[in-house]
């Protein structure tokens, strides 16, 4: 029996996939649920399973997009499971070459025909060219069999900049239907909103104290880390309760605002850009945060996130600090209305009470949309962001640390 595996829907409103790569050959015998192929959408890159075990015919090359419920390959489910070390494909390469081989007749050699090697120059070129100090390589011949005329000598220019031998080659790559996605939805967010972004600077002494006194304790007990991730979590958290605008999107011509916190975090994963959400972020605590970062953090880097993991987010966290960015203005992730950028942590002189002192500092960025987020609000999210970083333990934990790190 001739299975007929069919493209399954990976998602609401997703109507095709690209097939990104395959990890079986075309005549191999694969496993029941086996990941015979990589597809891309334009959320996430997925694995897609064999539904029976069998011989394979692959019916679509890597690159072809292909729509939901489109046949992309045949499952023999008849065939016989190769011997170790075998498989179909192999066993039918090996007959053929222990097929007996018909007697050729020799090869009668053919006399010697002399021609010009491609991108020789005539003797008048070759003099055009020293003359301008062309190397042959240079030039392109358009005379028989890529002979360089002097016509073709008299037209070269010489390249600008100074020769160095080096290596000038180049080569192409299909950008995949996830990255080709991130760059339509990055170019809508620059065109059709009113985007701004606003600054502002974060002493991270106080939270370099918690982490110093409490982050060993802290993993001992709960088995994750006490990162800056939950800090910054919970400070925007305080500050799009206290001004909701910036909690809410655009519609048409309505504003949609929300009573929870779904917040997208920005990771890096193997296909590029990955936002993975933390739902009612609200109701998490430190060790909550921390442990679904991580989680997520996890499932973006092995490729194993789904489309439900991203879909949604009131608002983006972006962390560009961990690659060494130390100011960025982060595009808005759409249909959302702000995104907040973290940035590395460097010690810079600060006035404190009247002083220049050292301190780790943070530069902070919040883009908005200026359509439904006005200045007050914008700045004022970001103030009270600062605010409770620069005082964690009262505004973040209530006055009581080991309660809220749940010791």
């Amino acid at each position: 029996m001739v299975l007929e595996m069919k493209v399954p829907s990976p998602g609401e409103s997703i109507t095709e996939v690209e097939i990104a790569e395959w990890l079986v050959e075309d005549g191999d015998y694969v496993e029941k649920d086996q990941a015979i192929a990589e597809v891309d959408s334009d959320k996430a890159t997925l694995e897609l399973p064999a539904e029976e075990s069998g011989v394979i015919t692959l019916k679509a090359e890597e690159g072809d997009a292909v729509a939901v419920g489109e046949i992309v390959c045949l499952i023999d489910t008849g065939a016989k499971k190769p011997e170790e070390g075998s498989n179909s494909k192999t066993e039918a390469k090996k007959e053929k070459e222990e097929a007996p081989k018909k007697e050729e007749a020799p090869k009668r050699e053919e006399p010697k025909k002399e021609t010009y090697a491609s991108g020789t120059p005539s003797p008048a070129a070759k003099k055009i060219l020293d003359e301008k100090g062309i190397d042959n390589q240079e030039v392109t011949g358009t005379g028989r069999d890529g002979r360089i005329t002097k016509d073709d000598a008299m037209k070269a220019v010489p390249s600008m900049g100074t020769p160095t031998g080096g290596s000038r080659g180049e080569t192409r790559s299909k950008l995949s239907m996830l990255r080709r996605k991130v760059a339509e939805r990055l170019v809508a967010a620059k065109n059709e909103t009113a985007m701004l972004t606003t600054f502002n600077e974060v002493d991270m002494s106080p939270i370099f104290e918690l982490r110093k006194q409490y982050k060993e304790t802290f993993k001992e007990k709960h088995g994750v880390s006490l990162g800056f991730m939950s800090f910054f979590t919970k400070a925007v958290i305080r500050a799009l309760q206290l001004y909701p605008a910036v909690n809410s999107m655009i519609d048409g011509k309505e504003m949609i605002s929300y009573d929870f916190c779904d917040i997208s975090i920005a990771v890096s994963g193997p296909k590029g850009l990955m936002v993975p959400v933390i739902r009612n972020a609200e109701n998490l605590t430190f060790r909550g945060v921390e442990a679904e970062v991580k989680r997520l953090a996890i499932r973006a880097r092995e490729g194993q996130i789904t489309v439900d993991e991203m879909t949604g987010g009131t608002f983006t966290i972006s962390n560009g600090g961990v690659f060494g960015s130390m100011l960025s203005t982060p595009i808005i992730n759409p249909p959302q209305s702000g995104i907040l950028g973290m940035h590395n942590i460097i010690e810079r002189p600060i006035v404190k009470n009247g002083e220049i002192v050292i301190a780790p500092v943070m530069y902070v960025a919040l883009s908005y949309d200026h359509r439904i987020i006005d200045g007050r609000e914008s700045v004022g999210f970001l103030v009270a962001v600062k605010e409770a970083l620069e005082d964690p333990v009262e505004l973040l934990m209530d006055g009581d640390v080991k309660k809220a790190l749940e010791f």
